[in-house]
């Protein structure tokens, strides 16, 4: 899969998208048939114990992009640029993008859009990195404009549209929409000829997005706008209790689980 064919997929089959964050997860989601992976900054709060996705660093998007690249043979892989590995200088921000191309194997790369990412998201295009643009509730901006609905009242949703259309002629190949109304997604997707992927933007985006914990039942939380398709976190601590149990009883190792060497037995 590549970006032309997600782009190719706008007004027409749904597209799918998850995140996932290592390699075994990657490739279930791979085998699932889903159109993208997103290797998420997300990962900040769902795998490495962080408050928030702001202390995510190049370097671990790296290395977990990497990961999941591995595992993955169909799905387009995207790596999602953290907290200020773009925005300030514009060759360090290229060079962050390039690198997850070249070292993660990453097939583009996601930003947080604004004002600031029209000029960049072209350049990086013009230099052949697919980038998917991503409006509405940007997490990023957390301590700006708060982990709120955006794109609410008409100048919010006019700048919304705005940036959609500025970031299409930019050559982004698609654009994710979060946690804005559904009428809004809705306009934004009419207009635009490139594929919107919403995540809490309702039905009428060309395709979908959630974060693979909380599909799978991994997290103890759920955003109102997800849904939980499976109980992960409950056959862990199923798994989990019963080991200690049986190792606690003495029932494990059992003797299948053991192995005995006879040319040994002087060292006892």
């Amino acid at each position: 899969m590549r970006a032309k064919d997600i782009r190719d997929k706008a007004d027409g089959e749904s597209i799918t998208m998850l995140t996932a964050y290592d390699a075994p997860t990657a490739k279930v989601v791979d085998e699932a048939g889903i159109d993208i992976i997103l290797v998420g900054d997300s990962l900040g709060n769902t795998q490495l114990g962080y408050d928030s996705t702001l202390p995510v660093t190049v370097d671990e998007m790296a290395s977990h992009t990497a990961a999941v690249a591995r595992a993955t043979e169909n799905a387009l892989v995207l790596a999602d640029m953290p907290f200020l590995s773009y925005g300030a200088d514009r060759g360090e921000a290229i060079e962050n993008c390039g690198r997850m191309l070249k070292e993660a194997n990453a097939d583009g790369v996601k930003l947080e859009s604004g004002p600031h990412t029209v000029e960049l998201t072209e350049r990086l295009v013009a230099l052949g990195i697919p980038v998917q643009a991503h409006l509405g509730l940007t997490p990023q901006h957390e301590n700006e404009t708060g982990l709120f609905r955006q794109g609410t009242d008409m100048e919010g949703a006019e700048e919304i549209l705005e940036l959609a259309e500025a970031h299409e002629a930019a050559g982004a190949f698609s654009l994710v929409l979060e946690h804005v109304p559904t009428n809004l997604a809705a306009a934004v997707s009419k207009r635009l000829s490139i594929p919107t992927i919403g995540i809490g933007a309702g039905p009428d985006c060309d395709g979908q997005v959630l974060v693979v914990d909380e599909v799978i039942g991994r997290s103890t939380d759920t955003a109102p706008f997800s849904r939980s398709w499976g109980d992960v976190r409950g056959e862990m601590e199923r798994a989990v209790a019963g080991y200690k149990e049986d190792v606690e009883s003495g029932e494990f190792p059992a003797e299948e689980h053991t192995h005995h060497e006879s040319g040994v037995e002087d060292v006892y």
